[in-house]
């Protein structure tokens, strides 16, 4: 294999020295410093989370999850609007997994406490108890509330806000950044124009360490080269970049250029804090498809990314369907997050046995934007102290099996994704069979 490096300051001829690569030409990424916004992020590790789709959220139906190992619950009240309570009764903080939810009523299955933002209760901020055990019960059932985080539906997704602490009414909690940083159309991608699959998966590690992997162009080429079904994506073909940062308060950016065609994009990679990265193949409002990825701190070592790929190609249904299209892009996305997770967990120990200093690092050019979230995120974790309640040294993971349900980690959405595409396509080739031996 031939190597060659090139040192892009002492070229003058750009065109002429980087002419495109022949397979099997491994070159040196050197990125080349432009002029940044010297602003710095203003959002912390407080902020509005996508906690899962929309479509996941059932009527009549709870659902369980934990933020920083805080148990929390969403669901849909009388009107249908979204809520998020922690999933601790009030009267003798029981749990209310196991109990039941009716018509935006949820029943805890300790005494029978009903609650509910309708009926007797004054303020629909506060959601109230009507009674516990027996009647007798209403007055004092009337003083108990539960207590909320700020929840909402846009763009298919629930979002939580997570702050320092829940209240018992929406009133009084304030936004540290507001939902519309999160909106795709204001991040220059109209997902009108798109269709998309999506996956969630689930890890066992440490969330922030994911967050790094997604910001990191390099691996690409050597971890997922072989899967990625792109040909600009390959190790044996390592493509040279120029490379921009952007840092503005509301977000950091990393755009990469081909540095054969430097006005052409390859790749752009924006991190709007805390959990959401956007990856656009190309400009935003040219770019062919755009990947949302939210990362999700569901507690100690324990983390879930929602995947979607919005895409302008094989939009028609019918030509979908034929070709499985759906079905065999889940299967690389599972692949993809297999290829990462024994990376992401030998991180993860490595990080929590001290093994990974400050002089064992040394961070590439390449590696910018990766540096400035580290930044970030370590002046976030001492001001806002997300994990404060968190005891480490007990592992009691009372709700894993509640919480954590998707691969990589639990293998059953794969498994079923993978008999989908088996019996499809035994449907697609003995269907014309039969019909053939029906007729002679």
């Amino acid at each position: 294999m031939e190597n060659r490096q090139i040192n892009f300051f002492k070229s003058k001829d750009f065109n002429t020295v980087l002419k495109p690569f022949k397979k099997g030409t491994v070159v040196k990424i050197d990125s080349i410093d432009i002029r940044e916004n010297k602003n710095e992020l203003k959002i912390g590790l407080f902020g509005w989370y996508a906690i899962c789709p929309s479509k996941e959220l059932k009527k009549n139906k709870l659902h369980y999850f934990s933020l920083y190992d805080e148990p929390l619950v969403l669901y849909r009240d009388e009107n249908k609007n979204v809520r998020c309570i922690k999933n601790i009764c009030p009267h003798r903080g029981a749990s209310f997994f196991g109990g039941t939810i009716s018509d935006g009523v949820i029943t805890c299955p300790y005494h029978g406490a009903k609650f509910s933002s309708g009926g007797s209760c004054q303020n629909l901020d506060r959601i109230t108890c009507s009674h516990i055990i027996d009647n007798n019960y209403d007055n004092y059932a009337k003083r108990i509330h539960l207590s909320q985080y700020k929840a909402l539906e846009k763009n298919g997704y629930i979002f939580v806000h997570f702050s320092k602490k829940s209240d018992t009414d929406l009133k009084n909690i304030s936004e540290d950044s507001p939902i519309s940083n999160y909106e795709l159309s204001e991040n220059g991608f109209l997902h009108a124009d798109y269709v998309y699959e999506e996956v969630l998966v689930d890890f066992k590690c440490d969330w922030s360490r994911i967050i790094e992997n997604h910001l990191d162009i390099l691996h690409l080429f050597w971890v997922h080269g072989d899967t990625i079904p792109d040909k600009d994506v390959n190790k044996n073909v390592l493509v040279s970049f120029n490379q921009k940062i952007n840092v503005t308060p509301k977000y950091i950016e990393s755009i990469y250029y081909y540095k054969n065609d430097p006005t052409k994009e390859f790749i752009r990679i924006k991190y709007i804090p805390p959990g959401r990265i956007l990856i656009y193949k190309g400009n935003p409002s040219e770019a062919r498809y755009l990947q949302v990825l939210d990362h999700i701190p569901l507690g100690n070592n324990k983390a879930r990314v929602i995947v979607r790929h919005y895409r302008k190609f094989l939009k028609n249904k019918l030509i979908n369907n034929l070709m499985l299209f759906q079905e065999n892009q889940r299967k690389i996305f599972y692949k993809i997050f297999d290829e990462d997770y024994m990376i992401l967990k030998t991180q993860t120990f490595n990080h929590n046995m001290g093994f990974i200093s400050k002089d064992e690092i040394k961070l590439l050019g390449e590696d910018r934007i990766i540096n400035y979230f580290w930044k970030w995120y370590k002046k976030s974790e001492d001001k806002d102290e997300p994990w404060k309640n968190t005891n480490e040294t007990q592992n009691i993971n009372v709700y894993d099996e509640v919480i954590l349900k998707y691969p990589p980690e639990i293998k059953n959405l794969e498994i079923i994704n993978n008999i989908d595409i088996i019996r499809k396509t035994f449907l697609r080739f003995a269907a014309p069979l039969i019909f053939f031996m029906l007729i002679i």
